[in-house]
């Protein structure tokens, strides 16, 4: 099948902004008394809608609580973000850049809805066709609904994309919606992205003839 669109999650993939999301997750649950590890982060919280992260730690909180601890976090990372800004991934950016030379279309997807804010803050937000956030969607991963609503925003078919992805859900979003997926494994632990089609450590070890022969 020819190899039309790439969808690139935001979040590891094209920045680095999970520091400032651990950082920003770390002092709202601190001040609910809970003290979470990077390691609580990677497996619990990353990749998933912001309440349903808050739910995954704090669990004995009505609706209405965690939908509280979830915007002090969101303060918290827009805080974060004004003032530290955000690393951009070069090789992310060189790929982009071949696969628009390629004349294949790119979009970007992620279940934040700071995900413009940060493209901005970036200087990248004029780089994709297609950008799809948090305020798209109601399912978030593992349902596949963010990546299909990009390929259909993209008017392609589902089967002619590829997904990059650096989280287990998302992943398994791309499984579900039908789509090859590229696995960046950014925590030295490949096996965690093992239903990726491929998994790398970085996009610099990716060309598009590779993309186009998954």
């Amino acid at each position: 099948m020819e190899f039309k669109g790439a969808i690139f999650d935001l979040d590891g993939v094209i920045v680095d902004t999970v520091p400032l999301h651990f950082k920003a997750w770390k002092k709202m649950f601190l001040e609910y008394g809970q003290e979470i590890t990077f390691q609580d982060y990677k497996e619990k919280i990353d990749g998933i809608p912001r309440i349903s992260g808050a739910r995954a730690i704090l669990k004995d909180l009505s609706e209405d609580k965690l939908n509280q601890a979830a915007s002090r976090k969101q303060g918290y990372f827009l805080e974060f973000l004004e003032k530290e800004g955000v690393k951009v991934y070069p090789s992310t950016l060189e790929l982009i850049e071949n696969l628009k030379n390629q004349k294949i279309k790119v979009a970007v997807i992620s279940a934040s809805k700071n995900c413009r804010f940060t493209l901005e803050k970036a200087g990248i937000d004029s780089l994709f066709d297609v950008i799809i956030t948090g305020n798209d969607v109601k399912k978030g991963k593992p349902e596949p609904d963010v990546f299909l609503l990009a390929a259909e925003k993209l008017n392609l078919s589902p089967e002619v994309c590829i997904i990059v992805e650096d989280a287990v859900l998302g992943v398994l979003a791309a499984q579900r919606a039908g789509m090859r997926c590229v696995g960046i494994d950014r925590y030295q632990n490949p096996q965690r992205l093992a239903k990726a089609n491929l998994v790398v450590n970085d996009l610099s070890e990716v060309t598009v003839e590779q993309l186009k022969n998954l």
